[in-house]
């Protein structure tokens, strides 16, 4: 067996520190002063190798050996040392001890290093290996000769492995295990470990046979042999058991007696305490010396003590400044090395007075900053600053005397006290509070810039303040105070949280940094008095939630607490979680007996002991005391622990509520662009909340939070909570849900980090427990033991203590944490296996004790902490068993289940609180109800849905990629949407999917929908849009050219997917016209990509038609060639062109699919041929030579005008126009020969055609279209062969003498219709001819017959005139100056004065037929547009027909209506202004009489049919919509008596009902006018209204004074007309009325009614109450001319619901008379109508005039009085007095609110459209 050589025992001081530092610290360990700081660090960092969990364990075999002999004569170790080792020895003393071993265990002497004992490895690699020591029975070997022996016998017979010993390396520690030792010496502990490690598992053991030793091989040989046994394993033997790691027990250690019994602090461990504390003692007193012998030199006038002792400015002796820092520090060292009770009385008495005094003088200094100082007064500002320094660092001096604990009563003043806080209260509110409030810009530059110089004398007042801050802090935890001390110093740290601090450094005086100090401690500060003062918790959390509102609601300037992990939240979140936790905090008997003697003196004082004592008394006596006692009884044990912790619970669970319960009630009320901050805020504090979730040192956050989500659950569920509040409430649980997530994500992330090579086994048993806690498959157990998560956390704070004197609240937080959760699982539990119930009742009393003292844990433990991955894991592992994160579920379903809510709002909010779900934890889309609802969401009615649905897709899809195919075909369908913005998101979105995808189909499909946007897209934005993701999916990726196998077979692809996609696109030439702007000649570039597009076309184009259609046919690949031609020419080239001209001889012109394809190569060729060389005469020739024949054989119109256009372009290069002149001679003569009457001689003057067959209208039609291409294509007044009566007479006049005798209502109806036809393109061809009589009296004919296809034939040629005139007119202004004069008119075109004829004549007709409806409205719209355009006739000619037409329910008229009367309203707004009104009468009566549809709005997509009026009119003044809303209440005046009522729909009723219907849904731009047309309404009401119902009350109802009847009749009415009864009751009249009469009261009723109810949703819409006087109504009248906010929760369809049944009650006298009813119902009501009061004007008008004070009578208000009569109303109610009856007196007339208490009416209710 070999052997290792063993490493030397022990290191020398000299190996672990170099030689020249050794020499060093040897120096200064010698001297008086004791070592440096590097000096002290440098033994640290020994001691710290040296601690046992730091150094290597090792575990060796036990061998009997006779325990060595010591010395009687024993040496100090320390004698003959260095001075360094001495002070090492003197660090470390007692630390190095022999172990404790079990009585029963033999006795071995120590193990020599490097002697490694033999284990047997553990089958697991999650369970730790099992000391061989600690096993109940494991075999122990006698001696190591005889192992070896045995072992030798087992090699024998073996496997022979060669090897070689390396030389000797450096021990690796991982490979070493470290050995714990036992909590417990009497055994329990040992067994609950057993207990708790049932599950593992070791290997199995056989008992070696004995045999005779062998001899052992020479230690000198150079190699050596391994003999491995073979081994016969039989695997079916065994079963695969999954590992079960527990809980690392050994981690956790008990300290031994000494240990506990020791009072040796951390400070003593770590300096020389008695030389250091006698050194600080010293140097205090000699101080103390100084000062008083400078206070005996200044009262005797001595010089040279004046920087220790000065006079004041008023006389008195004082400590300097500088002198309070030395002082200062002094009694600082000397409290920490506990001699303060070592100084004389006196000489502390004397500080304190010598510090009053300075504290008396700062106290009366004058520091107020004024804003109107100039630099003289801030100079002497500046000089008293060193004043209130000196007064800051006294009272921090005599603040750090009273914190050492003396018991000397003299020592403690509470003027004293009470002084310091006040010269502290006096620098915070007078220089530091108002100075980080200024800015460099705004009104406090001035004095900014002026103090900004001083920045250094300012900044050190900041910094005695945040001292003396800190100092006060620790006083209010170790003196008890007064009240007026405490309260005040509770005021000035509160009001510092929350001065508001500049974001950026240039907007601070001294720095951001400088007051965020002064901030923290601050919050330091109100954390100790919240601690030590529990009866003030409720009102120190109720000044804090109450200050709230004075905090910036931005992100960006409220974050300025910086967390420890990374990130920042609001200092005041920060101070709340601070604050709830301090609530856990067990108030035990004070064991300060200097603040139990300050409270009994205050309690003598003030003789109030309730006060002084704690609300939580602790219990005198506890049944368990002991481990052993809570093992043995475990229930009361729990009850113990249970009547300590549910006070604390209780405490922080009231903290955390209170805060909740205020941010949300105020949160609910209110909204994020109100007013009021809280909104905001709450989604502040719960960011603020979720981003401390995962942060152990916030434990309070999930408390927090869990409050939170029981409100918002609440809320959500609450059956009359508001819209607005619930949408609230789902925002806030997709945070927390969102939240969870995140830290699942987390959890996952960090156990899945965990690496088997050098992982501990605390990393491997969290690692497993993190997985069971996701799975939730139980384990809880493992969460909650002793060595479990919850212990490792309260270590990791521990460790952290020492820095953080705070998170003592922290360590009782998550004690009670545990503890709660632990009596709960004891509670519940129903295993009742005895082991495990003594082992949680020993868990029980040791929390019970770390609850009491948080300092038990420490004292009586040891702990091995992990590392800071460990610590992270170990909290998350408690979060997740916490209600917030076993919630999840529920918050999921909650979410889900609203995205089917009736509510728009919930919806909309559902899907983005969903949103944030995906994004931190995607998985949750693997389920297939998730994904149905959102497409089913995507399809919602709402805009607002759809388009959140589409956002959380794009999430989807990025977050979980294989959820695309789900998602993709709703994304390319929501392109075609009907909102803009849906369209515009979606278009983005398809855009990625077909990047990503490389699949022909579905690229085709987003790629048709990209074209159908650019060519029928009626918004610019979403059409631009389209645009660009067109050219990025189509053109961007393949820019870079790759001369690769791969590129080319990507761009092959890409050309099919494009011709199939092309194939009857529109606008496709746009398109490529915009990407080839930018044409770079390059090899790389849109050109060039376009030029190899179309060489990989003319590779299709002999493709034929096939059933595939991933197989491009020849056909579509010739589409897209013609698309590039009219593109650019110069894509293509000659050889290209060559292969046309077979493929153009080849095509059947009779053939359907050829003559498209024909048609195709035609128009490539009319583009292409002008850009070739002459040198391809011959070419071009024999083009002519095929075309030619085929001009007669084809007779489609469209086929005809490419091949005309195409021959003129072919004739033009050959400059050989003799085919077409041949052609037009030969048309003319037929024309001629078909119009000759039989018989008849021929003659030069045109005379009456005859009448044509039947058999010959077929040749007229072949010729008519024939020539009119032939007159639209060539110049045929050049045609000199053609004019018969020399060079002044005219081709197209010959031409239109031959077409107009065919023209007359004589011929048949399709020879009519060709002639025409062509005399309609002749005309547009030659427009001198439209003047012509002949022409224009036929042209009027035709529409006086008003025959639709005629008319089409003539709009048609006037459209495509008065464009191409449109066109000239645009050249026209281009052109230079000498070219304008030779035009006939300056600045026009020779044909001005045809179009402006042309257009008078007609334009009636061409209005008709717009307005017509059928399908010739759009064409006829167009010519109008272009007759607007060119200004051919006065603006009101055709705006009232275009603001009629923007009503039309096709969009695409009202779109093009809409853009003309735009640019008609930017040029003549002030003439149109006043046709609006006209136009608005137009527009109902185009409803009514061609729509058919009288309602004034759509209920899908919810809009106003006047809303591109609207939108027009927001360019114009506010006055001017004013003033259009003040006569749009005209239109809907009457006269209730006059009207006629007889028709089945009155036309008042429903015009009014037209009005009404765009009113409500009228997108309102300011306050303004919104209160405009609210006051036009109530005036009509009151006006008209008060009339109409007294005539109802005394004709239909008969209440009159002078007619009464019996009391039976009269109750039985009144109960009618109150409504009791059953709803089909109506009122029984006493005596008839007639019906003519009663449907004209019945009619005006109901327009009433609809005008009242318009008004009051427009209140309750923009939040502006329900009456007049309401304060809504007032503050939306401060600013007009901002822009009202509509209010959530406030639906259309609720009023649309409501308005429509009201006309329909003209139908039945029940109906009317209910009308009638309610009407009077309405009128009932005093205050609602009285216009004329204060209220009211102030909606108005900034003043309140009185009544006479314009010279005018106040008849509104007389309007509104309720009439007279002594008779019941119809309510059956008695009237009230009238509050405004008596007399008003003179002056400013008073206010009359409305009452409260108020009845709502019909129509009126708050919750009717909620």
């Amino acid at each position: 067996m070999p052997t290792v050589r063993p490493i030397p025992s022990s290191l020398t001081l000299r190996n672990n520190v170099p030689s020249n530092a050794l020499d060093k610290l040897n120096s200064e360990a010698t001297q008086e002063e004791g070592l440096t700081p590097d000096g002290k660090h440098a033994i640290d960092n020994i001691v710290n190798d040296l601690k046992l969990s730091q150094r290597m364990q090792y575990q060796f075999k036990n061998v009997q050996m006779k325990p060595p002999t010591r010395s009687k004569e024993t040496r100090s170790v320390s004698e003959k040392s260095s001075p360094m080792a001495k002070a090492l020895f003197g660090r470390v003393g007692d630390y190095f001890k022999a172990s404790k071993r079990d009585a029963t265990a033999t006795k071995a002497p120590p193990a020599t290093n490097g002697s490694a004992k033999k284990q047997h490895a553990n089958k697991s690699s999650h369970v730790p290996p099992v000391p061989s020591n600690t096993a109940p029975n494991a075999p122990q070997p006698n001696g190591l000769f005889e192992h070896n022996s045995i072992a030798w016998h087992n090699n024998a017979n073996s496997q022979v492995v060669g090897g070689s010993i390396e030389p000797f390396k450096a021990l690796e520690p991982k490979a070493f295990i470290e050995n714990g030792y036992q909590e417990s010496s009497h055994g329990q502990t040992q067994h609950s470990q057993q207990v708790m490690n049932q599950a593992q598992f070791t290997a199995p053991y056989k008992e070696p046979q004995k045999v005779h030793q062998p001899s052992i091989p020479s230690v000198n040989q150079p190699a050596f042999t391994i003999e491995i046994p073979r081994a016969h394993i039989n695997r079916d033997e065994y079963i695969a058991i999954g590992d079960v790691s527990e809980e690392p027990a050994k981690l956790s250690h008990k300290k031994d007696r000494q240990s506990l019994a020791g009072t040796l602090g951390p400070m003593e461990e770590t300096l020389d305490q008695r030389q250091r504390a006698e050194g600080a003692l010293k140097d205090l007193l000699r101080r103390a010396s100084n000062i008083n012998r400078a206070l005996h030199a200044v009262s005797t006038m001595e010089p040279g003590f004046d920087h220790i002792v000065a006079m004041t400015t008023e006389q008195e002796p004082a400590i300097t400044a500088e002198e309070h820092k030395k002082i200062y520090s002094a009694i600082n060292k000397v409290i920490l090395h506990r001699r303060f009770d070592k100084v004389p009385v006196d000489d502390l008495v004397q500080i304190l007075r010598l510090s009053e005094a300075s504290i008396r003088a700062a106290s009366s200094l004058e520091m107020q900053v004024n804003h109107e100082w100039d630099e003289g007064s801030v100079a002497a500002w500046v000089e008293q600053l060193p004043g209130l320094d000196a007064g800051l660092r006294a009272a921090r001096t005599a603040m750090q005397i009273l914190t050492g604990g003396r018991e000397d009563r003299q020592l403690y003043s509470e003027s004293l006290i009470e002084n310091s806080i006040k010269v502290f209260q006096k620098a915070t509110e007078d220089v530091v509070a108002p100075l980080v409030e200024l800015r460099n810009s705004g009104p406090t530059s001035s004095i900014f810039k002026l103090l900004v110089k001083n920045k250094k004398d300012i900044a050190m007042i900041f910094n005695s303040c945040q001292k003396l801050l800190a100092v006060f802090a620790d006083l209010v935890g170790k003196v008890q105070l007064a009240d007026m001390s405490l309260n005040t110093l509770e005021f000035v740290s509160s009001n510092l949280v929350f001065v508001d601090n500049a974001y950026y450094e240039k907007d601070s005086i001294v720095g951001v940094q400088k007051f965020d100090g002064i901030r923290t401690a601050a919050m330091d500060s109100l954390c100790q008095i919240f601690l030590t003062k529990p009866e003030q918790r409720h009102g120190i959390l109720n000044e804090i939630l109450t200050s709230l509102s004075k905090l910036p609601v931005t992100k960006q300037g409220s974050r300025q607490f910086k967390l420890a992990e990374g990130g920042n939240i609001q200092p005041v979140s920060a101070l709340i979680m601070r604050l709830v936790q301090a609530s856990s905090v067990s108030q035990g008997r004070d064991r300060n007996p200097l603040r139990q003697d300050m409270a009994q003196r205050s309690d003598m004082e003030a003789d109030d002991e309730d006060e002084l004592q704690a609300p939580q008394k602790p219990a005198a006596n506890f049944t368990v005391n002991s481990e052993e006692n809570g093992a043995q009884q475990p229930e009361l044990a729990f009850d113990d622990l249970d009547a300590v912790l549910k006070p604390l619970e209780a405490g922080a669970f009231h903290s955390a509520t209170m805060v909740i319960n205020f941010l949300v009630q105020r949160a609910a009320v209110s909204t994020k662009t109100g007013d009021s901050p809280y909104r905001n805020l709450l989604d502040l504090c719960v960011e603020d909340f979720a981003l401390c979730l995962s942060s152990q040192d916030w434990p309070a956050a999930e408390l927090l939070l869990r409050c939170l989500m029981s409100q918002m659950n609440t809320l959500f569920e609450g059956e009359k909570t508001a819209a607005p509040a619930k949408s609230m409430a789902l925002e806030v649980l997709g945070v927390l849900a969102a939240t969870v997530s995140r830290l699942r994500s987390q959890v996952k992330k960090l156990s899945g980090n965990t690496d088997t090579s050098g992982t501990s086994d605390l990393s491997f048993f969290l690692s497993d427990l993190a997985a069971h806690c996701l799975d939730k498959t139980g384990r809880h157990g493992q969460v909650l033991a002793w060595t479990g998560p919850y212990r490792v956390v309260l270590e990791a704070i521990a460790k952290q203590s020492l820095q953080d004197a705070h998170k003592t609240g922290t360590t009782s937080f998550v004690t009670i944490s545990w503890a709660g959760r632990l009596r709960n699982g004891y509670s519940n539990a129903t295993d009742e296996h005895e082991d495990k119930e003594q082992e949680l009742g020993r868990l029980a009393y040791r929390l019970r004790m770390m609850i009491q003292d948080q300092g038990w844990l420490a004292s009586h433990f040891d702990f091995t902490l992990g590392t800071e991955t460990d610590t992270k894991l170990s909290y998350a592992v408690t979060l997740l068993g916490l209600p917030l994160c076993e919630a999840l579920d529920h918050m999921l379903n909650i979410l889900l289940r609203s995205m089917t809510n009736d509510q728009v709002s919930i919806r909309n909010r559902s899907l983005k609180s969903i949103s944030q779900v995906v994004e931190t934890d995607p998985s949750i889309l693997d389920g297939p109800l998730l994904v149905d609802r959102i497409i089913e969401c995507a399809n919602d009615a709402s805009i607002q849905v759809r388009e959140s649905a589409l956002t959380l897709m794009g999430s989807c899809i990025q977050m979980r990629p294989r959820s695309e195919p789900d998602f993709a075909p709703e994304i390319t369908k929501r392109i075609s949407d009907t909102a803009p913005s849906v369209r515009r998101r979606a278009l983005k979105l398809a855009r990625d999917i077909y990047l990503r995808n490389k699949e022909a189909g579905l690229r085709s499909s987003i790629a048709s929908e990209f074209l159908r946007r650019v060519s029928s897209e009626p918004e610019e934005s979403v059409r631009d849009t389209a645009r660009q993701m067109l050219e990025e999916v189509w053109f961007a990726p393949y820019y870079s050219m790759e001369d690769t196998p791969k590129f080319q077979a990507a761009l092959a692809d890409h050309t099919a997917v494009m011709i199939r996609t092309a194939n009857g696109a529109d606008k496709l030439e746009t398109i490529f016209q915009t990407v080839l702007k930018a044409a770079n000649p390059g090899p790389s570039g849109p050109f060039a990509l376009c030029t190899k597009l179309v060489a990989n076309l003319f590779d299709f184009i002999n493709n034929p038609v096939s059933d595939d259609p991933n197989v491009p046919s020849g056909q579509d690949a010739t589409s897209l060639l013609t698309t590039f031609a009219k593109s650019d020419p110069r894509l293509f080239t000659f050889e290209q062109v060559r292969l046309l001209k077979p493929l153009l001889a080849s095509k059947d012109t009779n053939d359907a699919d050829d003559l498209i394809a024909f048609r195709g190569i035609l128009a490539i060729l009319r583009n292409v041929l002008p850009q070739l060389s002459s040198v391809h005469v011959g070419f071009i020739t024999e083009l002519k030579t095929l075309l030619v024949p085929k001009v007669g054989k084809i007779s489609t119109p469209a086929a005809l005008d490419d091949l005309l256009s195409c021959l003129r372009v072919i004739l033009d290069l050959l400059k050989d126009m003799q085919p077409a002149i041949a052609l037009t001679r030969s048309v003319l003569m037929g024309l001629g020969k078909m119009a000759q009457v039989p018989n008849q001689q021929p003659s030069k003057k045109p005379a009456a055609a005859r009448i044509l067959e039947p058999s010959e209208s077929k040749k007229f039609i072949v010729y008519t279209s024939l020539l009119g291409r032939l007159a639209l294509h060539f110049d045929v007044e050049s045609f000199q062969a053609l004019k018969t009566d020399g060079e002044n007479s005219s081709v197209s006049r010959t031409m239109v003498d031959r077409l107009a005798p065919f023209a007359s209502q004589d011929q048949l109806v399709e020879v009519r219709k060709a002639a025409i036809g062509c005399l309609a393109t002749v005309c547009q061809a030659w427009p001198r001819n439209y003047t012509l009589p002949k022409v224009w009296s036929l042209f009027q004919k035709a529409f006086m017959e008003r025959n639709p296809e005629l008319e089409l034939v003539i709009l048609s040629s006037f459209k495509e005139f008065l464009l191409t005139e449109e066109k000239r007119s645009e050249a026209a202004s281009k052109i230079s100056e000498g070219e304008k004069k030779k035009l006939t008119v300056m600045g026009g075109t020779s044909y001005d004065d045809v179009a402006s004829a042309t257009t008078q004549r007609f334009l009636p007709d061409i209005t008709r037929i717009s307005l017509s409806g059928h399908q010739n409205a759009f064409t006829a719209l167009q010519v109008l547009g272009s007759i607007n355009r060119q200004g051919l006739t006065h603006p009101k000619e055709v705006g009232v027909t275009l603001i009629t037409l923007e009503t039309s329910p096709h969009q695409v008229i009202a779109r093009m209506a809409h853009k003309e009367h735009k640019a008609l309203h930017e040029k003549h707004e002030s003439t149109l202004e006043r046709e609006y009104v006209k136009a608005i009468q137009a527009a109902y009566e185009y409803q009514r009489d061609v729509c058919q549809d009288t309602r004034g709005a759509r209920l899908e997509p919810g809009e106003a049919k006047l809303h591109h009026l609207m939108d027009i009119l927001k360019i114009s003044k506010m006055k001017n919509r004013q003033r259009l809303f003040e006569k749009l209440s005209t239109l809907v005046q009457f006269d209730p008596f006059q009207f006629d009522a007889t028709p089945d729909m009155p036309s008042q009723v429903d015009f009014t009902r037209f009005i009404m219907d765009n009113l409500a849904f009228i997108e309102y731009q300011t306050v303004g006018e919104l209160q405009t047309i609210v006051r036009k309404l109530e005036q009509l009401v009151t006006s008209t209204g008060a009339t109409v119902a007294q005539v109802i009350d005394s004709e239909v109802f008969n209440n009159r004074i002078e007619e009464t009847y019996d009391d039976q009749g009269q109750d039985q009415l009144n109960q009618q007309l109150s409504g009791e009864g059953t709803e089909t009751e109506v009122p029984q009249l006493p005596h008839s009325v007639e019906p003519a009469r009663l449907r004209q009261l019945a009619a005006a009723s109901v327009i009433l009614l609809m005008i009242w109810g318009t008004r009051t949703y427009l209140r309750k819409l923009y939040g502006m109450g329900t009456s007049r006087s309401d304060s809504k109504a007032k503050a939306l009248a401060k600013d007009q001319n901002r822009s009202p906010t509509k209010t959530q929760g406030v639906h259309s369809d609720r009023y649309w619901d409501e308005i429509t049944p009201l006309p329909n009650s003209l139908q039945s006298r029940d109906d009317m008379i209910r009308k009638c009813k309610d009407l009077v119902e309405l009128m009932s009501v005093d205050s609602e109508f009285k216009v004329a009061d204060e209220d009211d004007m102030d909606m108005e008008d900034p003043g309140t005039p009185s009544p006479n004070e314009d010279g005018e009578d106040n008849e509104e208000g007389a309007l509104g009085r309720k009439r007279k009569s002594n008779s019941a109303t119809p309510s059956g109610r008695k009237k009230r007095a009238r509050e405004s009856s008596q007399p008003r007196k003179r002056g400013r007339p008073r206010k009359n609110p409305v009452a409260e208490s108020s009845r709502a009416t019909a129509g009126d209710s708050d919750e009717e459209w909620i």
